[in-house]
């Protein structure tokens, strides 16, 4: 695995769990608004952080640390994340999978091993939107994407959908689209576009809390339990 940096410590990251957040580099979207453009970019400007060293913190930290949340970039795009997580399984840590849907074989893969506890899916925008906000405009097929909501619905032990919203790019009808199309999720969370300071691209903006709130709450109509992140 090429791993790009790690955060040492959170409870954020794996819900109700303390844990480390290991970063992986590279992606197959291009997100506009993404907020880790050097990690989708240019990877290799990053520096690199050893899988030994890597080992060696968590294995220091065994009994301390509830779980390691393995993010991107884009992680399955490594041919060896299985080994990866088998090797953090083994000493007894649990796993959480960030994703971006893309590669249903894959987390299929790792679904049906036990290796993954609970995988985080990002759910772009509606389905007539969605290659258009995955920077892939013509060049994807949602019907993967549909695949791996479904993997994740009906295999994964423990799942969240969420869905970043920016202005230009989400609407309400848009939103409550998603709702639909996810109707009976577990968990889905909206969150609040914030500017990270390595954005793709320039230009894109959030909404008002109170315009949040209006969104939750049409996406309530749907999923009862929808939350909001970041406001």
């Amino acid at each position: 695995m090429i791993l790009k940096g790690l955060q040492k410590t959170t409870l954020l990251d794996y819900p109700e769990k303390l844990a480390c957040t290991v970063f992986t580099g590279g992606c197959n979207f291009r997100c506009p608004f993404c907020h880790n453009a050097s990690l989708v970019l240019r990877p290799s400007d990053v520096d690199e952080i050893s899988e030994e060293s890597f080992f060696s913190y968590v294995k220091k930290r065994k009994g301390l640390l509830d779980g390691v949340c393995i993010t991107g970039g884009e992680p399955l795009l490594n041919h060896d994340i299985e080994d990866f997580i088998t090797r953090l399984k083994v000493l007894g840590f649990l796993v959480k999978l960030d994703t971006n849907g893309a590669f249903p074989d894959r987390l299929e893969a790792l679904l049906d091993k036990g290796l993954v506890d609970y995988v985080a899916m990002d759910i772009k925008n509606s389905r007539s939107k969605y290659a258009m906000t995955a920077g892939l405009d013509g060049k994807l097929d949602v019907s993967v994407i549909e695949r791996s909501i479904k993997l994740i619905t009906n295999k994964a032990p423990d799942y969240e959908f969420r869905t970043t919203v920016v202005r230009e790019l989400h609407t309400k009808e848009d939103i409550e689209d998603i709702a639909k199309w996810l109707s009976g999720a577990r968990r889905y969370y909206l969150q609040k576009y914030v500017d990270s300071g390595d954005i793709l691209l320039e230009g894109y903006s959030a909404y008002s809390d109170g315009k949040m709130h209006e969104l939750i709450a049409v996406s309530r109509k749907h999923i009862p339990h929808a939350i909001l992140r970041g406001v």
